[in-house]
């Protein structure tokens, strides 16, 4: 009876807390002159967000009270919150140390513990069919998206010529034989200072098939020390997560004192299309996918929470990797497809990333007055299709790839340069759709192979879903 008491008070908290909050940065909109009464009151709100995250012991739940107070850090303490932001880097640096030992243990435990070269073949080329189905129905998308808005339209950059472009990053367009060449790697330990995932992932798919291929004798050894290894990436993510309340609560409060909370109309205008055509994916393209495959909605809602939240709060689909490999191994999808699918998804199904260029492309022409014709709009489709390969792992890097399309479609730079001042926000969101995307693609591939919950969760990859 206890317990059961205890779920409505931990709800009534959380509330609570949420109203409060709402209400008092309402009322500090309204009136000026009551900010400090409406800061106290935001403090209370924050401190019930938090009791009753303690109460659930969720981590989910903590990390939410992070972002709201690095949010409220940022708008009432600009100059600490800037200064602040080391915090935050601690956490994206202590994920990214995790990243590629991780992705080499569980692939070469896959391949070599559970696949022979055949299957791992055939999970290939189902992934890219997933892969480019969804990524060329999020670029349809956003395309159809921004010409229904038309946020870019009346902002006369045409006219800003003038304005300088030294903030934004100088690239030229990828070409096919660079992006196919970057993927192999030339010296693996230069692909792990680098945070090179794919390479990283294409060294273990050939470690793996190589490893398979030697006597039992001489593989026994060596799987188990990947085995081991990937334990205690596993152990490894669980310690450095409690950390992720403190680092997500320094990255939000450093980005809105850097950026700031009001935005140009226009700007405010291509934020919501981005957002309202994430919700349209989500339902023409990921629930379709999901029901198709027969796999349980609340259950799949359940698994994801987490890595998501990660990712919409730190913009950086890295941050959110080795929990969406242990929240989908313990969703149902086997360690060899979950380690092989989501490595391979963080290149070729970045659908957040494709629905965010194709929409910030054409707010580029829209906004310096460039007719684009149909037709010449297909053709920024099937270039992005290339360009943004690639770019789920670092936070903003989506913008190279604005400007390499960019480049291409003779577009002026200047409204890119706008752009920089919702980034921030917009980032969000995509990098949700790229988690998310990913875990899903590991789930319908598994389905689609009949290996679907067809084996046991590690108790570690459980344990962690639910800690």
């Amino acid at each position: 009876m206890k317990s059961a008491a205890q779920k409505p008070n931990v709800s009534m908290l959380a509330i609570t807390g949420l109203v409060l909050y709402a209400a008092a940065a309402a009322a500090q909109h309204s009136w000026p002159a009551a900010r400090v009464a409406a800061i106290a009151v935001r403090i209370v709100a924050l401190v019930l967000l938090a009791w009753a995250a303690s109460r659930r012991r969720s981590l989910t739940g903590w990390i939410f009270v992070g972002m709201l107070a690095g949010i409220e850090f940022g708008v009432d303490a600009p100059h600490v919150a800037l200064s602040g932001r080391v915090f935050g880097d601690i956490f994206l640096r202590l994920i990214r140390v995790i990243v590629a030992p991780l992705i080499f243990g569980t692939l070469v435990t896959g391949i070599a513990g559970h696949a022979d070269a055949k299957t791992v073949g055939r999970l290939g080329l189902k992934s890219l069919v997933y892969f480019e189905t969804l990524t060329t129905i999020a670029l349809v998308i956003g395309l159809v998206a921004i010409n229904i808005s038309k946020a870019g339209v009346g902002l006369n950059m045409a006219a800003h010529a003038a304005v300088s472009t030294a903030a934004l990053p100088q690239q030229t367009a990828i070409s096919w034989q660079q992006f196919l060449l970057h993927v192999f790697p030339e010296n693996i330990a230069s692909a792990v200072a680098d945070n090179q995932i794919l390479q990283v992932a294409v060294f273990a798919i050939f470690f793996g098939l190589a490893l398979s291929r030697v006597s039992e004798t001489k593989r026994a050894p060596m799987l188990r020390l990947c085995e081991s290894l990937t334990e205690v990436m596993f152990a490894f993510t669980n310690f450095v997560m409690l950390y992720a309340p403190v680092g997500v609560a320094a990255a939000l409060a450093f980005t809105v004192a850097q950026s700031g909370l009001g935005v140009m109309l226009n700007l405010g205008k291509l934020a919501l299309t981005l957002y309202i055509a994430i919700v349209v994916f989500a339902l023409v393209a990921m629930l379709p996918a999901l029901l198709i495959a027969r796999l349980p909605l609340r259950e799949f809602l359940r698994a994801v929470a987490e890595p998501a939240t990660i990712a919409f709060a730190t913009s950086t689909s890295e941050a959110a990797l080795p929990r969406a490999i242990e929240a989908m191994e313990a969703y149902g999808v086997p360690r060899n497809i979950v380690a092989f699918v989501i490595p391979t998804g963080y290149t070729f199904n970045t659908a957040g990333s494709a629905l965010y260029c194709s929409i910030a492309v054409i707010f580029t022409a829209q906004a310096a007055g460039i007719h684009m014709s149909l037709g010449r709009q297909l053709t920024v489709v099937g270039v992005l299709m290339l360009t943004s390969k690639g770019v789920a792992g670092v936070a903003r890097s989506v913008l190279v790839v604005i400007l390499a399309t960019a480049s291409i479609f003779a577009l002026p730079v200047e409204p890119i340069l706008v752009i920089l001042g919702v980034d921030a926000i917009m980032d969000m969101g995509r990098t949700v759709v790229n988690v998310v995307g990913n875990c899903l693609a590991s789930a319908v591939v598994a389905q689609w192979e009949g290996e679907f919950r067809t084996e046991k969760a590690a108790p570690e990859a459980i344990a962690a879903l639910h800690s």
